[in-house]
């Protein structure tokens, strides 16, 4: 039996080789490109991973029989090869075609395990992620998952559960079928992860972020504020930059602003600067923002417009000397954009590794629908 996919799941189980035979061409051929699979692996080249893992499967179709567990695993290397290609964006149309051969890939694999190993199997957990997350519509997704926690959950092994949920979570949470048994998957994991591994491990950290912005989310700002600071803890000591640490750190500065606690945003800000590359032709986008209120009176007028300025972002991220380039509609709406641009925050640029002022601009729009 080939190995099989070495996700972090599939790693619990070591899979020998099952079926010997004497080479000829055909063999000889799939045995190189089984290797040419492991060796761009061992690279981590993404464009021949899923090259070589499509040619071992199309070539080991000749060698194994089609319900074999030979030809379920090389089902799996190549639909998570594919898989990787078209993250992070699996639905998006021109990805649609990958992700159905990922999804039919998956099933294929599913339906092999089954037969092999039995329906109540831990070894079913793979291919079921793989298929929720390449399903198109989430309600066949959630059904893969559902079944690949109750296998984790039966399993008694709590790394697996705690992935798992986490991999339901985060298929879901972004779907109609977002609900509060989908939110505590993710809290289950956290609590799991605390549990049984050291603060710095990363499935830690990520699970300690996630909480973190659902209860930013929530405005459940007490609870969301030590969560987002020990990703920013914990990021500091890994000593690399991660998405999850910059959207940490954007977080806490909105915490921070909509709590008044300007202040306590400035470290935050900088962090982003230093993290984030200033580009001059661009405009800015702020770390914080409060929209403009629209003057009664022009409302009553049913009167649009907007207004262009300019300001220096200072070494803090704060507003300072916003002036009026342009504008249309009226001079209330000039006053409003200074007021208001005054309550938002931006990272501030760096320069030979210190945050120095720089000017930007920005248009606020006024429009009555």
């Amino acid at each position: 039996m080939l190995d099989g996919k070495m996700l972090p799941l599939a790693s619990l189980f070591a899979l020998a080789l099952s079926t010997s035979f004497t080479l000829n061409a055909s063999e000889n051929s799939f045995a190189k490109a089984y290797s040419d699979y492991q060796a761009a692996v061992e690279k981590g080249d993404a464009t021949n991973i899923e090259a070589s893992a499509k040619n071992a499967y199309q070539l080991g179709e000749a060698q194994y029989a089609k319900d074999s567990v030979d030809l379920a695993n090389l089902a799996l290397n190549w639909a998570s090869a594919i898989e990787t290609q078209v993250a992070p964006n699996p639905f998006v149309e021109q990805n649609l075609p990958q992700t159905a051969k990922a999804h039919e890939l998956y099933q294929l694999a599913l339906a092999n395990y089954k037969a092999h190993y039995g329906k109540e199997a831990i070894e079913l957990i793979d291919p079921l992620l793989g298929a929720a997350q390449t399903a198109v519509e989430a309600k066949a997704a959630k059904g893969y998952l559902l079944d690949a926690i109750d296998l984790a959950e039966k399993s008694d092994k709590k790394k697996l559960i705690a992935d798992v949920k986490m991999a339901a979570f985060n298929r879901l949470s972004n779907t109609e079928l977002y609900t509060r048994s989908v939110r505590s998957y993710a809290f289950d994991a956290y609590d799991i992860y605390k549990e049984i591994l050291p603060e710095n491990a990363i499935d830690r950290v990520k699970a300690t972020y996630i909480v973190g912005a659902v209860e930013f989310a929530e405005k459940h700002d007490k609870k969301a504020e030590p969560l987002l600071q020990e990703v920013v803890k914990q990021f500091e000591v890994l000593n690399y930059s991660h998405p999850y640490a910059l959207s940490a750190h954007a977080y806490l500065v909105e915490l921070y602003e909509r709590q008044g606690k300007r202040e306590l945003a400035t470290a935050h800000c900088i962090a982003i600067g230093s993290m984030q590359p200033w580009t001059d032709e661009q405009e800015q986008k702020p770390l914080f923002r409060q929209f403009p209120n629209y003057p009664m009176s022009y409302v009553q007028q049913r009167k649009s417009g907007w207004v262009q300025l300019k300001f220096t972002v200072d070494e803090q991220g704060f507003v300072k000397n916003p002036e009026i380039i342009a504008s249309k509609g009226g001079a209330l709406f000039e006053k409003e954009s200074i007021e208001t641009l005054n309550k938002w925050r931006y990272a501030p640029k760096f320069e030979n590794g210190k945050a120095v002022e720089a000017q930007t601009t920005v248009q606020l729009d006024y429009t009555i629908q």
